[in-house]
């Protein structure tokens, strides 16, 4: 049924894709189709414009027009579907997690536990093989999962870690992330999968001496009794000059 109600309009000429607003909406409204933000249909927007402050291009705002009602039905049907698509670009559109593999140079030998560097990587080419790298952008079915050796690093490390290219990346799969600020049980939820679907070989946990970095190995561990799975698992901890602790 169609009513008057406050709806977002997007201004095509001035939206450059950039898919910001499409990780703000929580409802799954909004889209990238063609490079431009759409809103796939009246009934998933809200209009309560929580996607409007992350335009840097001011292409979203608040107009007041007749629309289909809310669907708060719809809606959770449209994220279950969403959240279903998980083994290529994510349903939102946003070119960040547009899953990529990168060709890299042969695993050598390295040492992650020692208390220097073994090697910088020849040239200072990255040894990243794929895209993304966040935790909570990486579906649990993504290709370069399968039978990785896997590193889960706070997402502090690779800065105060002066060769973690080298030490830690090279041949292997990654994913960071914060375990202060991002949301711990959706972590375990989303690891248990990986460690349950991919055949992961190894697991290497590698955090700060912060407290707070010290809740990402009991996360790893939880993920890893959920998934009923045993995986050989390696906790390294990097002291904030970028030192190997243990």
């Amino acid at each position: 049924m169609k009513i008057m109600r406050k709806i977002i309009e997007i201004d095509d000429e001035r939206c450059n894709g950039c898919g910001n607003c499409v990780i703000a909406c929580a409802e799954g409204a909004i889209v990238i189709i063609d490079g431009k933000a759409k809103v796939i249909a009246d009934k998933y927007c809200d209009g309560l414009g929580a996607c409007i402050g992350d335009c840097p291009e001011d292409a979203l705002k608040i107009i007041e027009r007749e629309a289909d009602d809310f669907d708060e039905a719809a809606v959770e049907v449209l994220l279950k579907t969403q959240g279903k698509k998980e083994t290529g670009p994510a349903a939102c559109g946003c070119p960040s997690t547009t899953l990529q593999t990168f060709p890299t140079a042969d695993k050598e030998s390295s040492c992650a536990c020692a208390n220097t560097p073994t090697r910088h990587v020849s040239g200072g080419k990255s040894s990243l093989g794929h895209w993304p790298v966040q935790i909570k952008l990486i579906p649990a079915g993504a290709p370069f999962l399968k039978n990785a050796d896997l590193v889960i690093a706070a997402d502090c490390v690779p800065v105060a870690y002066p060769t973690f290219h080298a030490d830690f990346l090279e041949g292997n799969a990654v994913m960071i992330g914060c375990p202060k600020f991002d949301n711990a049980e959706e972590y375990v939820e989303k690891l248990a999968q990986v460690f349950k679907t991919s055949g992961i070989h190894t697991i290497t946990c590698v955090v700060m001496e912060v407290p707070c970095c010290s809740a990402m190995p009991v996360i790893v561990k939880k993920a890893l009794a959920k998934s009923g799975v045993d995986i050989p698992f390696k906790e390294v901890v990097v002291s904030s000059r970028g030192e190997i602790l243990r």
